[in-house]
């Protein structure tokens, strides 16, 4: 159960100093972007190319609330962060720099309204060698954060809640279809979706 008041929202001011920050941290050269969900299979934004990388210190999670997009407020979906521990292959989009602060702020629009994400440089391993990325982790602060929730409640959740966007079942799906067209392999994903395959739709 989501608690009142839990789809707080940012300030263009607060989202737009939370960008300036980031990039102030920024190494020199141009900017990767490290996506383990929706950024995908829909990046949305101008990049030079994508590497497949390893984060290290992190995984994939289904571990925030949606009750807008892939849910609705009386059934909340569920969408992917990154959680602490372990660790997560994914997709490095490489943005030229002179380009980097507009397209950052078109994934700030996207990514940052509610503040259920925080930015974070990370250390990306590539073929090509490692190099530092920007990607979202989960803010825990968040009313939206679902904390450790039992595989069996994820599970029915994935497989039921929809909204204007889509459903959950789908989200699940692409982010796992994605994974598969680059040559990842997820196998905690892989058995949500057998899982999830197991209830019927509605």
């Amino acid at each position: 159960m989501l608690p009142p008041g839990y789809m707080q929202f940012l300030t263009p001011e607060e989202r737009e100093a939370s960008l300036q920050a980031a990039l102030s941290a920024a190494p020199d050269g141009d900017i990767w972007l490290f996506g383990y969900g929706s950024l995908m299979w829909n990046p949305a934004i101008r990049h030079l190319g994508h590497q497949v990388g390893l984060v290290r210190g992190w995984h994939r999670q289904f571990c925030l609330w949606t009750p807008i997009g892939r849910g609705t407020p009386e059934c909340p979906g569920l969408v992917l962060g990154l959680e602490s521990g372990g660790s997560c292959r994914g997709l490095s989009f490489r943005i030229g720099r002179a380009e980097a602060e507009e397209e950052l702020r078109l994934v700030w629009r996207r990514e940052m309204l509610s503040g259920a994400y925080r930015p974070r440089w990370v250390t990306v391993e590539t073929a090509d060698g490692p190099h530092r990325a920007l990607t979202f982790v989960i803010n825990r602060d968040n009313p939206r954060y679902t904390g450790r929730l039992p595989e069996s409640e994820t599970v029915t959740v994935l497989g039921s809640a929809a909204g204007h966007l889509g459903s959950s079942r789908d989200y699940l799906l692409q982010a796992l279809q994605a994974l598969e067209s680059f040559g990842i392999e997820d196998r905690r994903m892989r058995r949500l979706a057998r899982l999830v395959a197991l209830i019927p739709e509605a």
